[in-house]
């Protein structure tokens, strides 16, 4: 049996946001972005986190801790965003074994494609 895909969306990883970490397909929403960039997280794909990384705010190498499971994400809200903007937000819950982190992202398009810039507020918090 194919395994889930980590964003919660209940599709496959390989038709989920394992495609879209292959470059296989683009995100269409900052809220897909982001999904697709929790699942990288899960999965320890730090060139995808990089690849979609605004520019302006990407830093030059990222190391992911080997001591976080990741074990839910949960979307808070949402502005803008969809495929007739530039730019919008994405707030999520992302829970780790004893915690979770809570965030405001912000994105925005890059030569067409959605990008993560950066958090407008958030942090982690213990269960």
């Amino acid at each position: 049996m194919a395994k889930r895909c980590p964003c919660g969306l209940g599709a496959t990883y390989d038709d989920c946001c394992g495609s879209l970490h292959e470059g296989h397909t683009s995100a269409t929403t900052a809220e897909q972005l982001m999904r697709s960039r929790y699942t990288a997280f899960v999965v320890g794909d730090t060139a995808y986190l990089l690849r979609t990384w605004h520019s302006t705010t990407r830093p030059p190498k990222l190391r992911l801790s080997d001591n976080i499971r990741w074990t839910g994400l949960e979307i808070l809200g949402s502005t803008g965003g969809s495929a007739f903007h530039s730019d919008g937000t994405v707030e999520f819950r992302a829970s780790y074994a004893g915690g979770s982190q809570q965030e405001n992202s912000r994105f925005a398009r890059e030569n067409g494609e959605w990008m993560y810039v950066d958090a407008i507020d958030g942090g982690a918090t213990g269960r």
